[in-house]
């Protein structure tokens, strides 16, 4: 479980910089740069008609991560203590990245 927090501002889980989904996946399997990661549990606000999987947002959560090349993976969990997840504006998912991220 991280501490998270989300600028991206446009997504239907974002509530105040805090996700609402419960869990979020982080992809990249082969990613060597922040750039080259996403939150694949991105979605588009303006697409979606219902606003959270949950009520209200949370300050802590689980991340599992693809991003194996990263040092906070472990066996595909986040073990960082806080991650940032950034692509204010975003459209989809691709324009999203962990700015944690950290090449091992």
């Amino acid at each position: 479980m991280a501490d998270l927090n989300c600028s991206v501002d446009n997504c239907v889980y974002n509530k105040n910089e805090y996700c609402c989904k419960g869990d979020i996946m982080v992809g990249g399997k082969h990613a060597c740069t922040q750039k080259e990661t996403c939150c694949e549990s991105f979605s588009d606000a303006k697409n979606e008609r219902f606003t959270s999987a949950i009520e209200h947002p949370s300050k802590v959560i689980s991340i599992d991560c693809e991003a194996v090349k990263c040092v906070y993976n472990s066996n595909y969990k986040c073990t960082a203590e806080h991650v940032d997840i950034k692509g204010c504006g975003a459209c989809d998912c691709r324009e999203t990245a962990c700015a944690t991220f950290t090449e091992k």
